[in-house]
């Protein structure tokens, strides 16, 4: 069986804001911080499994320094800061099937490094969750 990837079936909305601007190479990344499901085994060899309470996740967003998203995400986190209503839900999925990652609320850990030189880079954005679910 064969199957197709296109980067432009990759759908990410931040509340009702779509993301736009991606970066040329790896734009998008979820990392789940919990420790799933981890083992110990004892002294007579007895196993037992501890599955993590944490559901949390990092989602890291790669958007050309000229993107519109850029913007939006400055402005979630400078609201954030002054006001605490700065949470937005996050859909993440492929629209030719597969992926779908969601949480109901997300939020800007902090301002974005911004590089200027030569020609035009990337800016690189870190997204903490809450319980998030991801289904393939």
């Amino acid at each position: 069986m064969v199957k197709t990837y296109n980067p432009k079936d990759i759908i990410v909305t931040l509340g009702a804001h779509i993301v736009t601007g991606y970066a040329d190479d790896s734009f998008v990344s979820i990392e789940a911080n919990g420790d799933g499901i981890t083992n110990k085994v004892g002294c007579q060899g007895e196993v037992v499994r501890s599955i993590s309470p944490d559901d949390t996740c990092v989602v890291k967003i790669v958007l050309l320094m000229t993107s519109d998203s850029n913007s939006w995400l400055q402005s979630m986190h400078n609201r954030d800061k002054s006001t605490g209503d700065g949470m937005f839900p996050i859909l993440i999925k492929n629209n030719r099937g597969g992926l779908v990652f969601s949480t109901a609320n997300a939020w800007v850990t902090k301002s974005a490094p911004r590089n200027f030189g030569k020609e035009a880079g990337n800016t690189e954005w870190e997204i903490h969750t809450d319980a998030a679910e991801l289904e393939e």
